[in-house]
């Protein structure tokens, strides 16, 4: 058996300590009228985090798990059950389609910045396209992990580097209630993902990168290529089983694969094409399939010029908003061709040697 590498963890934290980070959120001199109460609320949360309790509410897996007798959490189990029933729909070729609209910038008017995002009008250009193409048409707006409140898509624990079967489908490392790891997006997110057959994500560039809101995205998103669909073989986050799982042999389970994509990529000054490389290769690495070369689009608005002047230089580019126009307009004959049966896929019986 490989070893489990252990002692980097810090120590849990004191009762003096957790008091501190506790009433960090209870600052606001109002709270002083509910002392006595939120001290209550700080005793009962001190001894769950002393205690682990990660998953307060459990049921027994059941006679679908390798393990029936599993206290199994009731957060994921309905998770798990609501992507299952948003699969055989996807599958079903009496329902419409439908594709997913990603808006991967981080502003909107609702927060700091004051001001929308020139991504989210791009989304707007698509949904007109995809719906008079009678495509069903769903926005995830990531921008709301900066406008809502505690709202989170919460960072990926790396499960998936001890061990492939450690990270289960869905994510079952949220919410964990011991540590306050809670309101994650996520679970709704997979739903979006798996309900659609089509995705579009467009995004600024930051930096280099796509913004963190999104590679908070991208990195929860690992348990849809390889996850383990039944925890109960773990038996929750046992490293152990996982890697005796993995080293007897893994099949990692693409569970995203054969739906179709599109990219817009759009920056300022530099790491644009960057950027776009990345996220195409990481979506076929997923088992997406591209919709041609007029779907994966990296382009600049106002090359250099002035960041207050943006949206009026999008305005005045009519060629930019028509290729985004045409990366809907290919996404939406891709998904038509793909529940056909009919989109061109070469490589669909090849057997890749290296599955990881």
């Amino acid at each position: 058996m490989t070893e489990v590498r252990k002692g980097q963890a810090p120590a849990k934290l004191g009762k003096d300590e957790f008091h501190l980070v506790f009433k960090r959120s209870f600052s606001d001199p109002r709270f002083k009228a509910v002392a006595a109460e939120l001290a209550k609320v700080e005793e009962i949360a001190f001894a769950n985090y002393q205690q682990s309790r990660k998953a307060p509410v459990t049921v027994k897996a059941g006679p679908e798990f390798a393990d029936p007798d599993y206290d199994m959490s009731v957060e994921w189990k309905a998770a798990r059950d609501s992507l299952l029933a948003l699969d055989a729909k996807q599958k079903d070729p009496a329902t419409r389609s439908r594709v997913l609209l990603i808006n991967a910038s981080a502003r909107n008017d609702g927060t700091c910045p004051g001001e929308m995002s020139k991504t989210f009008r791009m989304t707007q250009l698509a949904r007109e396209i995809l719906e008079a193409d009678n495509i069903d048409v769903e926005l995830l707006d990531l921008s709301r992990l900066t406008s809502d409140y505690d709202h989170h898509i919460h960072p990926c624990k790396g499960c998936a580097s001890t061990a492939m079967p450690l990270c289960h489908w869905p994510c079952s490392c949220y919410p964990n209630h011991s540590l306050h790891q809670t309101s994650d997006w996520m679970n709704e997110i997979y739903e979006k993902w798996v309900a659609a057959h089509g995705v579009i994500i467009m995004t600024p560039v930051y930096w280099y990168q796509t913004p963190a809101v999104l590679k908070l995205m991208i990195d929860r998103l690992v348990c849809a290529d390889g996850g383990n669909p039944d925890p109960t073989t773990t038996h929750g986050k046992k490293a152990e089983e996982a890697k005796a799982l993995e080293l007897a042999g893994w099949d990692y389970p693409k569970h995203l694969a054969d739906r179709v994509y599109g990219l817009v990529v759009h920056g300022d000054v530099a790491g644009i094409e960057g950027v776009r490389r990345g996220l195409s290769d990481w979506l076929d690495w997923m088992g997406l399939i591209d919709a041609g070369t007029s779907a994966k689009l990296d382009r600049f608005i106002g090359y250099y010029e002035s960041y207050a002047e943006s949206h009026d230089v999008f305005d005045a580019d009519q060629a930019f908003q028509e290729e985004v126009r045409n990366v809907a307009r290919s996404v939406s004959a891709a998904v038509g061709e793909l529940r056909a049966g009919t989109l061109s896929k070469p490589d669909r019986r090849v057997k890749r040697p290296r599955p990881k």
